[in-house]
């Protein structure tokens, strides 16, 4: 198993699935995978040994022996498997997928976990209350637009059409492993145009105005990065970074305290309260289809529920 995943498997596929995806299988295989079961012969794998794996790795998966990893990391290193073995047999190493037979821990979908949000009140409290900061142009596209974390940092002038008040979202800077990489969108859909408020188009026009003026200040020391919002010398911030700033700027605004990415969940449980369609909704937040903004987000929309059955009751007793 250890030279087959290690050897094999792991630099076959790295050119094939984005960065944070091949992190991701190497450090399950590094620390979960080949430390308990690397030592078996691929053929001697089986839904059994998978299902002894997954629960040791529930109650003792952690580097230090004591602790266990969550149910959806455990799903993650089953994902991982799943892809190693799939491989072997594509590759005449294997008959079948023993991780087929396997049981994984049962993990929430994505509608039934617990969500910060802030209310439109809390919204408009943390903007007025950041107005100043040097990077209020990033929380206001972070509150307006509904866009990732690496989506917002990764925002160029090329993206954006101030004058149509369009943005164009092409790239997301993730952190991995220490660096910062340039990412693409997921999905096609990931890759999306969102239009912006006439307020959001006066933000970052004053941006754009105060950037020019930092880059003529340094002159030869600008870094030309050509993103929306940096540093005063013109360099990309790093995603750890700015969620450290918002840590610190949500508790200067003495509001309940959420993250960066909760903000995106706001705008779309904002836009859905107010009765934005779904279907726009999704194309906002660049979900793959619109399954997955009605499940994350059906708490939102409660009360379509009870206008259908009003609508319908009008119908049928109609005179």
């Amino acid at each position: 198993m250890r030279e087959y995943l290690s050897k094999e498997w792991l630099p076959t596929i790295k050119s094939t699935v984005r960065p944070t995806t091949y992190r991701s299988y190497e450090q399950h295989v590094q620390f979960h995978i080949t430390p308990h079961i690397g030592s078996l012969k691929l053929e001697k794998v089986n839904g059994a040994t998978l299902n002894a794996l997954y629960a040791k790795l529930a109650c003792q998966g952690k580097r230090d022996g004591k602790r266990g990893l969550s149910p959806r990391t455990v799903h993650h290193v089953h994902t991982c498997l799943h892809r190693a073995f799939r491989d072997a047999v594509r590759w005449g190493r294997l008959f079948r997928n023993p991780v087929d037979a396997a049981d994984p821990p049962r993990v929430a979908g994505p509608g039934s976990r617990e969500m910060k949000t802030w209310s439109a009140g809390q919204v408009r409290a943390f903007l007025t209350a950041t107005k100043d900061d040097r990077l209020h142009p990033l929380w206001r596209l972070f509150c307006l637009t509904g866009m990732r974390r690496g989506e917002v940092l990764g925002v160029t002038w090329e993206d954006l059409d101030l004058a149509a008040g369009r943005l164009s979202v092409r790239r997301a800077l993730i952190p991995l492993g220490g660096e910062v990489i340039v990412s693409e969108p997921k999905t096609a859909r990931g890759r999306r145009s969102i239009a912006l408020d006439v307020e959001t188009v006066e933000v970052l026009k004053a941006q754009a105005a105060k950037q020019l003026s930092e880059q003529r200040e340094f002159g030869e020391g600008w870094c030309d990065s050509g993103y929306l919002c940096t540093k005063e010398n013109g360099e990309p911030y790093h995603p750890e970074v700015v969620s450290r700033y918002f840590r610190q700027a949500v508790k200067k605004a003495m509001l309940p305290m959420i993250r960066p990415h909760d903000l995106r969940h706001t705008h779309a449980t904002l836009a859905l309260q107010a009765g934005i369609h779904p279907k726009v909704v999704s194309e906002r937040l660049g979900h793959a289809n619109i399954a997955i903004t009605l499940d994350t987000y059906s708490h939102a929309i409660p009360a379509l529920q009870e206008e259908a059955a009003e609508r319908i009751a009008e119908l049928v007793s109609a005179r």
